[in-house]
Formats: C-alpha cells, structure tokens, sequence
C-alpha cells in the first residue's frame, strides 16, 4: 500500500470537520471557548465624558492665565454625576472617572492647584480637553469588538463583560477518548515485570487535548485481545466522544488488533500508513459522527502524530479560525543528512541569535521511543520527502512544541 503524504493525511482528517453545536455559558467559564458568534458593544465605553485624573474640572479659558483664581462649586466623584454647570471663573473638585460635568471642558490635576479657601490657584495652565476621556474613545455601542472563531483569553472577558454580556455563545468542547492497547504496559508506580514498560502516551495525549479546549475521557488500557480492544472502541462511542485516539497496536504485527477491531466496528478507513517519520503507522477512520485517529504505540511517535493532526482537528471542531500549526523559519544550528521518501520530523532545540533569528539544533538521537529526548526539545524541524543533506546554516522550516 501507498504510504500517504501528510498533507493529504491532515486535509483527509479535517475533512467536514465542522464547529459543534454552540451553548451560552456564563463569562467565568467561557475562557479559551471558542466563540460562536461576532458580538457587537450593548453600550458605549465610557458613556459619557468622564475625567481620566484626580483634579479639577475647569473652562481651559478661565485658566489660562497662572493668576487665575478659580472659585469651587462643589464635587464630582465616579458614580455620582455633578448636577450643575461649570461657569465663568468656577471649577468642580473632580475624581478619577466622574463624569464632566457640563461648561468644563479641560482638568487641571490636582498636584497643579493649590487649595485656598473655597477657591484654587493654579500651577500649570489647562488645555481644551487634556486629562478627559471623551464618550466613546474605547468603543461605541453596535461596535464589533469580538469575532467568532475567537479564543477567549483573559483580556476578551473583560472586554466582553464592559460591552456588558454576562454569558457568551461558544461552541461545545470536543469530547476526546483515549485508548491504549498492549499487554505490556502498565500503569505509572507499579513494578513493571518482565519485557513490560510503564503507559506514559496516554498522559500526554490527553494534557495536549485539554490545552486544546477539548473534555478527554481516559478509557484506559486494552488487553491485545479483539474482545478488549473492542469494548474499548464501543465505550468511546457510548460516552458519546467526538474523537477516538487509540495509542498502539495501530501496525501490522499479530498483535496489532486495532485496524481489525475498528473494521470489524464498521470503521471505514480512510487510511492507515503515512509518509512521515516518526509516525508511519497511523490511522484515520469514522463510525458515524466519531472520528477515529490510530496513533501508533512508541511514545513519540504518538505524540507528533497527535501535535499534528489531532491538534488542528479539535481545533475545527471546536470553530477556532487558526486551526493549523503555524510554520518559522529558522536557521540549523548543525548539519543534518540526506532524506528519504517520508516527511522527517526532527525533535530539535530552540534559540535566539543575537540579532533575533531562531537557530534550530536537531536533538542528537532521534529514536521514536526516547521521551527524554522529545521533552527536552522546544521544536520540529520539518524535512520535506527527499530532501538533500543541509548544512549548518541552512534556512529550514519549523514548527514550534507547545510550551
């Protein structure tokens, strides 16, 4: 069989891949949700003019002379609107946020007056406008401020919750189970007996998913047996998730049953080898509105595969416009070999050269099981099929590992 390209693999994996269905929640739990909707400002920021200092609220042609000595005619705070008129010679003791009252149109800050009786002098001349914010000057009602496809962050709830919305339409979170298989793992804190290794995909299959937004369902680990890899599979569709991730058994060994498992479900495969290293032995398929991504077993090469192609997956589902990884250039910080007929992703390390270009130094092995290797590496070198031997110095493309 074909190997197929990553391309094609990643575009074959998105394909109708659509926003879910959206909900209301309230702005506390609507950080990094993905908004469903462009929302429009139910008010004007500030509604009015208001002072953007602690002073006094004057015509800027009263004091515009050092002599001037300016009667006070009472206090404005923040909340609590002046009822009069600044007239000719007069001034209101202002705070931070009152609203100007009416005739003022300049503040003079407080460390520029002097208070004497029921009237002040002044240090500094006022200027038409200086230290007012004027009605509007953050937004104005009917302004859309926030797009849909947005990821909330911190500073869009409290944008949002100023344009005075208490909840927000975003799409419902992907719903992603996982499933291991292999007699020979188990869980972190056991003994491990012999030929056995300690499960560790699962673990960060699932932290990637939730930093991507998405709820993770740990379906544990499958015996290598058709029956428990099967109930595995009818579990994922039960809980009702969204995407499957199977980590091992996804090759063509007598013990890789995950392919049969799947097809045996009704699973259609859309394909099952891809041109890429490491990850060859990856699958894709769909049981109704579940999708299916078979990860293979060793431990990196299940992670790439999933920084890959489940992360922009989740991505769409979840109604995010950046669903893929953006690409850097970087210049290689040693020599790198000749490649075959598969994309290469090189675990590499990441720095700044002093007049800012990033150098990208592959890791010094690049075995698919050495999970030393790929947490201590900031970045994937990306090395198209075929490419020639590149020198240090050369100009690569890479993609950076999340933080």
């Amino acid at each position: 069989m074909t190997l197929m390209p990553v391309s094609d693999a990643l575009a074959t994996i998105l394909d109708g891949a659509k926003p879910l269905d959206e909900e209301i929640v309230a702005l506390d739990d609507a950080f990094h949700r993905t908004l469903a909707h462009d929302m429009a400002a139910r008010r004007t920021q500030p509604p009015e003019a208001m002072s953007a200092m602690d002073g006094y609220a004057v015509r800027a042609a009263d004091a515009a002379d050092l002599s001037v000595r300016l009667k006070v005619i009472g206090e404005v705070a923040a909340g609590r609107p002046f009822g009069r008129t600044v007239g000719a010679g007069e001034a209101a003791r202002i705070f931070t946020g009152g609203v100007i009252p009416g005739g003022a149109d300049a503040v003079i800050i407080q460390e520029d007056t002097k208070v004497d009786g029921d009237a002040i002098t002044i240090t500094e001349t006022a200027v038409k406008g200086r230290h007012i914010r004027p009605a509007g000057v953050d937004f104005r009602e009917g302004d859309v401020l926030l797009k849909r496809g947005t990821r909330l962050n911190d500073r869009d709830l409290s944008l949002a919750a100023a344009m005075n919305y208490p909840g927000l339409p975003v799409h419902r979170r992907p719903r992603v189970a996982v499933l291991a298989t292999g007699d020979e793992l188990v869980m972190p804190g056991a003994t491990p007996g012999p030929g056995q290794i300690v499960y560790s995909n699962g673990y960060a299959l699932r932290a990637l998913a939730r930093a991507e937004g998405a709820d993770t369902i740990d379906l544990g680990v499958a015996a290598d047996t058709m029956a428990a890899t099967t109930a595995g599979i009818r579990r994922a569709h039960e809980v009702g998730a969204d995407v499957l991730v199977t980590t091992g058994g996804a090759s063509v060994g007598d013990h890789d049953l995950v392919k049969r498992a799947l097809e045996a479900e009704g699973i259609e495969m859309a394909f099952w080898r891809i041109a890429m290293r490491p990850g060859k032995p990856m699958l894709h398929g769909r049981l109704g509105a579940m999708r299916v991504i078979g990860l293979p077993g060793n431990p990196v090469s299940s992670y790439v595969c999933a920084y890959l192609f489940l992360v922009p997956l989740i991505r769409a589902l979840s109604g995010r416009r950046d669903v893929h990884h953006a690409r850097e250039s970087a210049r290689l910080g040693s020599e790198v070999a000749a490649n075959d007929q598969r994309e290469d992703y090189l675990r590499s390390h990441l720095t700044r050269r002093s007049d800012g270009a990033w150098i990208a130094t592959p890791v010094t092995l690049q075995d698919s099981s050495l999970l030393g290797k790929l947490a201590a590496a900031q970045g994937l070198i990306v090395r198209p099929p075929f490419a020639p031997a590149a020198a240090k110095d050369s100009i690569v493309e890479f993609l950076r590992l999340p933080e």
